[in-house]
């Protein structure tokens, strides 16, 4: 079976400030901010939500379909995707549009700074869920377009495909309305604990209330590990021990892989949780969000040293 992966393809542009952004940052001088960071540091990576869930779900050994819109520049990433095995079948080119690029720098505590060109990814709605692959048995609409990511929670929902919602950077689109009919929609919510507050906010609605609505709501704490609201219980999820830290950007996108290979194979939440939270120490330990490698047999010995099981 196949997870569609719905969600932005982009470029990274990742660069490194050896410094804290805190101590360049006058809190009481934001309105009238005007910094420069000196970024010895810079890599170009191949990147975007859908992008980095499908290839982390693919090293799980997962069949990942992406559905995205790109532009007339993705030949360079459309080769990297082949190289590992990743089809392009669904990604839509658009030759008067650039490829998303995403500017990201990050300091020495892990803060990040980041700019967005939307590009391609603005007119994701122009591709459509397919009604002709009945391997499609799981979704996930990640960050893209305004009305791809409304358009495409819909289509999941009149296919029966259970899909996760994901909204992640592109929350502040969507107003309350428009996030409760994204949690009446959607079969799970994956956030972080800044989006889980501001979804709070805009909908309402405690944590409590909104798992209500779907089957689980994942909660991601970085460090701290994560929590799984579901059938009225709190699982908490131990974080994994990465060997070392070294870029966090794309950490989330690799824990949502392990969020699909647990859903996909019906494994058990406090399993699927730790297989997610390994994920992300995997990828943090990499510069990059899709430059890090492993075969099952050594990701289940990472899990055993971490978790004292097996899965």
């Amino acid at each position: 079976m196949s997870a569609l992966i719905c969600g932005s393809m982009a470029y990274d542009t990742i660069m490194v400030f050896h410094d804290k952004f805190k101590n360049h940052i006058l809190p009481e001088k934001v309105h009238i901010l005007n910094v420069s960071f000196l970024v010895p540091v810079m890599r170009r990576e191949y990147g975007g939500c859908a992008g980095n869930i499908a290839y982390n779900l693919n090293l799980l050994g997962e069949e990942a379909l992406i559905m995205a819109v790109v532009g007339h520049d993705f030949e360079p990433y459309s080769q990297w995707l082949s190289q590992y095995g990743l089809s392009s079948e669904f990604i839509k080119i658009l030759d008067n549009h650039y490829t998303g690029q995403a500017y990201i720098t990050t300091d020495e505590d892990g803060n990040q700074i980041t700019a967005f060109h939307p590009g391609a990814m603005g007119s994701s709605h122009l591709n459509a869920i397919p009604t002709d692959r009945k391997d499609i048995s799981i979704g996930i609409v990640s960050p893209d377009g305004k009305e791809g990511m409304q358009l495409h929670s819909a289509q999941f929902v009149e296919q029966g495909i259970p899909f996760i919602f994901d909204p992640g950077q592109g929350m502040p689109m969507f107003d309350g309305a428009e996030l409760l009919k994204f949690l009446d929609q959607a079969t799970w919510v994956t956030l972080n604990d800044y989006e889980s507050e501001l979804m709070q906010e805009r909908t309402g609605l405690s944590l409590e209330a909104m798992a209500d609505r779907v089957e689980a709501l994942i909660i991601t704490l970085g460090a701290q590990g994560s929590k799984i609201y579901t059938q009225g219980q709190c699982i908490s999820i131990p974080p994994a021990r990465p060997h070392a830290i070294n870029d966090p950007t794309g950490c989330g996108d690799a824990y949502r892989a392990g969020l699909l290979y647990g859903l996909m194979n019906e494994l058990d939440w406090d399993v699927t949780g730790r297989i997610a939270s390994l994920m992300g120490a995997v990828k943090i330990e990499h510069h990059g969000t899709q430059n890090h490698r492993f075969d099952m047999a050594s990701f289940k010995q990472r899990y055993r040293e971490n978790f004292g099981s097996s899965f």
